[in-house]
């Protein structure tokens, strides 16, 4: 079990690390880590404010993986087992949550840039003719 503590420690690490990085808005949009969806990858802004979102989901799910790895340290058998699953799972369900959120709000970015100026209010715009589509 001492190799998936290690394991577990590191994936932890990772996650808290860039976490944290997006939670201060210094993940850079890549290719390797971060939320990378279509929504997400159409700009530098929508990559940020997406991972900012998630930031505090991805670190929680860091911490529930150091979690899963300190149980397999400190307990034996089938107690470390189950501890070392649960701890996964919660981790990748707490990252893929806000993996959600993030794209949501990636995508709400995305939608907004291509509305145009107005938003598209047209029921009480003095110009909604000329915002008919052809």
């Amino acid at each position: 079990m001492l190799v998936v503590a290690v394991v577990l420690f590191v994936l932890a690490l990772a996650a808290v690390g860039c976490g944290v990085a997006a939670l201060i808005g210094r993940l850079p949009r890549n290719r390797w880590v971060g939320i990378r969806t279509p929504h997400t990858m159409r700009s530098d802004a929508a990559f940020r404010v997406a991972n900012k979102v998630a930031a505090p989901t991805t670190i929680t799910a860091g911490v529930l993986l150091g979690v899963g790895g300190f149980a397999a340290i400190a307990f034996d058998g089938m107690l470390a087992t189950i501890g070392v699953v649960v701890a996964v799972i919660a981790g990748v369900i707490t990252a893929g949550n806000g993996g959600t959120l993030g794209n949501r709000a990636a995508e709400a970015i995305t939608a907004s840039a291509g509305a145009g100026g107005c938003g598209h209010s047209c029921g009480s715009c003095s110009l909604k003719d000329t915002c008919a589509p052809s």
